[in-house]
């Protein structure tokens, strides 16, 4: 990709794609690899205006939560972001999934919003006709080639799914099934569906990629904590072969 030149998700030195991660340990392996990096300050969040495997990025860390998430897309997008692609770890709620494995958002929703006395479908945010939120499908179906080609490569699988956001951490299997019932979902973790509101708010593709650290269960903390680092690796590389892809 040349410095002034556009790909087919509009992104240029001016526009660039912001990526996102929740914790450091999902955003530094990238923020590492980036050349010609620019700190600048939003508020309480710390961006890098830099370049990553020749696409010209933002990337930065929101925290935890979707407040967080919904805070710092914003931003992002003040600055100029053409696209969002948010990566990390997540829990798995698809009994086919196992730990390491790679879920690629169809769509996002948030599963902890119930309006339903109001007349609202469950996890339906009021002011808004549906209950989720359709991912880009130029830049899904760009994620989902770099993640197949790091799955054949790591030996593990690939879903397309729903991710199901919410403020908290899933870690008992009456809600794994509720999930899984209720909405379809794939994974569950705590900020992807607010990125996806705020950027379709302002008609911004967006992505989530997510590997799964944990199966969302009664074992859900000892999980988490013993394989995050090993799968936020899974998700950076699967965010790296899409930038390739974009650089092409």
């Amino acid at each position: 990709m040349s410095p002034s030149g556009a790909n087919a998700l509009g992104v240029t030195r001016e526009r660039p794609l912001a990526i996102v991660g929740a914790m450091v340990e999902e955003t530094e392996p990238l923020l590492a690899a980036t050349v010609d990096a620019v700190v600048e300050r939003a508020g309480p969040f710390v961006l890098h205006r830099a370049w990553l495997d020749g696409v010209p990025v933002l990337l930065a860390t929101c925290g935890i939560g979707k407040v967080q998430a919904a805070a710092l897309t914003q931003a992002l997008l003040d600055r100029g972001a053409a696209a969002v692609l948010f990566t990390g770890v997540a829990g798995g709620v698809d009994p086919t999934l196992r730990v390491g494995d790679l879920v690629v958002a169809a769509d996002a929703l948030q599963h902890d919003v119930d309006v339903t006395a109001l007349g609202y479908a469950l996890g339906q945010v009021p002011g808004h006709h549906a209950v989720r939120w359709v991912a880009d499908a130029d830049l899904r179906d760009r994620v989902v080639a770099a993640a197949r080609t790091v799955a054949a490569t790591e030996g593990v699988r690939v879903v397309v799914g729903t991710v199901a956001s919410g403020d908290r951490f899933v870690a008992d299997p009456d809600d794994v099934a509720r999930l899984r019932s209720t909405f379809g979902a794939a994974c569950a973790e705590m900020e992807g569906a607010a990125v996806a509101q705020v950027c379709a708010a302002w008609g911004t593709p967006w992505a989530i990629v997510r590997s799964v650290s944990d199966t969302a269960d009664h074992d859900a903390h000892v999980d988490f904590r013993a394989f995050t680092t090993v799968a936020a690796a899974r998700a950076v590389a699967v965010v790296r072969g899409t930038l390739a892809g974009l650089a092409r």
